[in-house]
């Protein structure tokens, strides 16, 4: 009963807040939604260096939220929460980019590994092993360990990003956002995002089973790096590991060269 209440308080809010600029709707909006920010914010704080601060991340995502509210479209057959979470993150993201904290060295590495299993995917036909991608880099299986670990600690690097297509103004515009309405369908916008799926989907199943799982148990079980470690039975590291090599064999199939060339 109570659920009912809130539903029919917050389609209220909406409905004054896009009707008439209320900005007392907009207040309640955003702070029933504020949930949102903070999980979204500990999802991407579980990835990133103990310096950085929560509270930080909760603030930059608050911008996000804002901007989620202000652009939603209530006529489109799109849950909320949904469209916002991906809003969230790509402040987070964005402010994080902009303080420009990630080392220049670890943005090449990165680079340097995604075009490396690109080239031996081509060549053998599967996804290469930790092996052959320390010798196509001319470095030791222990330094392409310790060159994912820094990658994981120091980027913030996550499949959601491989969802989001920017613009030149820097204003995110996810796949969520192109979706048509319902009523006014777009032929080309559905088949562009349909591909994408495909693809996405395509590669996932390529990767290699542990790197699949941690995919799995990250982003569809919703479990933490460390929950899904102890799925696993190795460590968080180890992990943060496996959840940063996937994502680079991801990107390096779905990114486009010139996206992968910029800082």
């Amino acid at each position: 009963m109570e659920a009912h209440v809130k539903a029919i308080e917050l389609k209220d809010c909406w409905q004054r807040y896009k009707g008439s600029a209320d900005e007392r709707a907009r207040e309640r909006l955003v702070l029933a939604y504020s949930p949102l920010v903070k999980y979204v914010a500990g999802r991407v704080r579980s990835g990133l260096p103990g310096h950085v601060e929560e509270a930080d991340l909760i603030s930059y995502g608050l911008g996000g939220l804002m901007s989620a509210i202000d652009r939603f479209d209530l006529d489109r057959e799109i849950k909320f929460e949904t469209y916002a979470i991906t809003r969230i993150r790509g402040a987070i993201i964005d402010e994080l980019r902009r303080l420009d904290w990630v080392p220049r060295s670890v943005r090449a590495r990165a680079r340097d590994i995604e075009r490396a299993n690109q080239k031996l995917e081509a060549r053998l036909q599967r996804a290469p092993t930790d092996e052959e991608l320390a010798a196509e880099l001319e470095i030791s299986v222990e330094e392409f360990n310790a060159a994912l670990l820094q990658i994981s600690n120091s980027a913030v690097i996550a499949l959601d990003e491989l969802w989001a297509a920017r613009d030149h103004d820097s204003d995110g515009v996810s796949v969520i956002e192109t979706m048509p309405d319902r009523n006014a369908p777009d032929p080309a916008q559905i088949a562009v995002q349909h591909e994408l799926r495909h693809r996405l989907a395509d590669a996932i199943a390529a990767l290699p089973d542990r790197e699949k799982l941690v995919i799995a148990l990250y982003y569809y079980e919703d479990l933490t790096l460390r929950e899904a470690g102890e799925v696993l039975g190795v460590t968080e590291s180890r992990v943060s590991q496996l959840h940063t090599k996937a994502v680079l064999r991801l990107r390096s199939k779905l990114v486009p060269e010139a996206d992968s060339e910029a800082d």
